[in-house]
């Protein structure tokens, strides 16, 4: 039995971090029924390519689910999620701030019909906040949070990473905060309302680099396929003879010894200047052959 079996999850949800998170949620055993507009979730359309009309974005974050058509604009539509909400475990949405409350289907209005509710909101930048009502796109979010500017080549401009990888933490984040939510639910017996942010997440995201920051006021610089505090890290100017790329990195002394052919006796090689990483960092291209 999978551990998440009979839990029941409501999934408004759309696009890429909210359908990622239920289908997490599904994976560990939860049954995810997926509310979807009469035309369906947009990423259905998002292709090529496709697999039985259908495309690899919509496939890739909503396995497992059972799907829905309703029209939440009218009050049939309106009316149905409500009384899906009064069964359900959990609800996922990720509607700009206050777009559910128009239709009396936010965590304010189905709590007194659940009061187990657990209910994740995910919008770009919160509920509360001056920018609380912009809509919030990954892309846009990785420029805000600052992870484009440290992707990419030192010269060249700041650049994406190659998926949409703050809609994909958010929706891992989502899902632990569920699982969170659903233990104090034990304790507490009463649900609650999740507030997570792509802002949030993608600040959150920058870690050591953030935290550098905060202790020294100089934003980190971008540093291609290098690494700011392991070196030497990178691919290899030659690829082996499938035409793969070669790729080395180390944080220690000794595996960069092994890695030049440098002494690794006890207590040898530590006493040099690339014994520290401070000390091989001039030497960030790739070393060996």
């Amino acid at each position: 039995m999978k551990p998440l079996s009979g839990l029941k999850v409501l999934d408004l949800s759309r696009v890429l971090a909210g359908p990622l998170c239920t289908m997490i949620l599904a994976d560990l055993g939860a049954e995810v029924v997926k509310v979807e507009p009469p035309w369906g979730d947009e990423t259905r359309a998002w292709g090529p390519p496709f697999l039985q009309g259908e495309s690899a974005y919509f496939l890739a974050v909503n396995r497992g689910k059972r799907s829905l058509a309703l029209d939440l604009k009218a009050e049939e539509g309106q009316e149905a999620i409500r009384r899906l909400a009064q069964r359900a475990d959990v609800l996922v949405e990720n509607f700009k701030t206050g777009d559910l409350a128009r239709y009396g289907l936010d965590y304010a209005s189905l709590k007194p019909l659940n009061p187990r509710l657990v209910y994740l909101s995910i919008t770009g930048f919160g509920h509360t906040g001056p920018r609380a009502k912009e809509p919030g796109y990954d892309a846009a979010l990785q420029g805000y949070t600052g992870i484009m500017s440290v992707t990419g080549e030192p010269e060249g401009p700041p650049m994406k990473v190659g998926v949409a990888w703050i809609d994909v933490m958010t929706g891992m984040m989502g899902a632990l905060a569920v699982l969170a939510a659903l233990l104090e639910r034990e304790k507490s017996g009463e649900g609650q309302h999740i507030d997570l942010s792509l802002f949030d997440v993608g600040l959150f995201a920058l870690a050591n680099l953030g935290e550098s920051y905060l202790l020294t006021g100089k934003p980190p610089k971008r540093l291609g396929n290098a690494h700011a505090r392991s070196s030497p890290t990178g691919p290899s100017p030659r690829r082996t003879a499938g035409s793969f790329w070669r790729w080395a990195t180390t944080s220690s002394s000794r595996g960069f010894a092994r890695l030049r052919g440098f002494p690794t006796s006890p207590g040898a090689f530590p006493r040099t200047p690339f014994g520290w990483s401070t000390g091989r960092r001039w030497w960030r291209p790739f070393p060996g052959p």
